[in-house]
């Protein structure tokens, strides 16, 4: 293993030690429940995720709701489409609906706080999935991917694709989701060690698939040598190969992705993309329903800690077949 390597490594894994680790005097330890819990099953989960077309929120709502119904809850599944307003309404209706919990993808860091704030007022549980709030204690838990971990580990991968020197362009995700600041950090991290690298442009495309089309056609016509594009998930990388494959240069420039959608799976089988950093939002969010049905019951959600970091997975053409299910690679 070389040196560079064992130091994006080792930063992963003290960020895992730091999530997972003891809560005293970190972020409010989810078992210090607002009551004691019903002992009893049953009634309405209601799941907010962002947007269903995306495959992986789509999984996120698909996985929590089925999970649901398993323990014995109803469940409801809608989207915010990142509008914190629309999120505010669904939270209401969760409320009027006499929810017994609520799993949501919050919309805004800073913008959904008031919108948990609400259900727990209400005296209903919020177990937050995908995205953090940036206020600890509100929420009963908070299930992530360990982004900053994914990010170093696609960077390096990323690197091994493109090389150690070149142009290259990033695409960034929504301003308003903290998983696109620290993902582009964590790619900081690693490429700001090759001197010979240079990014000579940085767009945000919101996650979106056609946003990233188009603003790597732009990327495109002012930096026509880019060797490499480095996305902030998936669908922008998608739309950046999409984009790459009109302009006749997707042999030229290289580009990862980050999700581990069935689409970027495909596209890594098909040569088109390099890898993706599989994020395991079918473990989390069948795990936050598991929580939620455990705080209902005894007023504790059985984790050590509010803030629950999942570590990612690279998916390669060397593994891409063991993928086996959206999201979810076999053992």
């Amino acid at each position: 293993m070389n040196r560079k390597l064992a130091m994006v490594l080792a930063a992963g894994v003290g960020l895992t030690l730091v999530l997972a680790g003891c809560s005293a005097g970190g972020s409010a330890s989810s078992d210090k429940g607002s009551g004691s819990g019903s002992s009893k099953k049953g009634g309405l989960i209601s799941i907010i995720v962002n947007d269903p077309s995306n495959p992986y929120w789509k999984t996120e709502g698909d996985v929590a709701s089925a999970e649901a119904k398993s323990l014995g809850y109803k469940s409801n599944v809608s989207a915010s489409k990142g509008d914190t307003n629309t999120e505010s309404n669904l939270i209401d209706t969760a409320i009027t609906n006499k929810s017994v919990a609520i799993i949501l993808d919050p919309a805004n860091a800073s913008g959904s706080i008031g919108a948990v704030k609400k259900a727990d007022a209400a005296g209903i549980p919020v177990i937050l999935v995908n995205a953090e709030i940036n206020q600890s204690g509100l929420a009963k838990a908070q299930l992530v991917s360990n982004n900053a971990q994914g990010a170093a580990l696609g960077a390096q991968e990323w690197v091994k694709d493109v090389g150690d020197s070149g142009n290259y362009a990033e695409l960034f995700g929504a301003p308003s989701d903290n998983n696109a600041q620290t993902r582009s950090n964590g790619y900081k991290t690693v490429l700001s060690q090759y001197p010979g690298l240079k990014e000579v442009a940085k767009q945000v495309a919101n996650w979106d698939r056609t946003q990233g089309h188009d603003k790597m056609q732009s990327i495109l016509q002012a930096n026509p040598d880019i060797k490499g594009v480095i996305p902030g998930n998936d669908e922008m990388a998608l739309g950046a190969v999409a984009a790459l494959k009109e302009a006749g240069k997707l042999d030229q420039v290289k580009v990862g992705g980050f999700d581990g959608s069935p689409d970027a799976v495909d596209a890594i089988k098909a040569g088109e993309l390099q890898y993706t950093v599989l994020q395991p939002v079918a473990t989390f969010a069948k795990k936050a329903v598991q929580e939620a049905d455990s705080f209902i019951r005894t007023g504790k959600t059985g984790a050590s800690q509010e803030k629950q970091a999942f570590d990612c997975v690279l998916i390669t053409k060397a593994n891409a077949d063991k993928v086996t299910s959206p999201f979810t690679l076999a053992e």
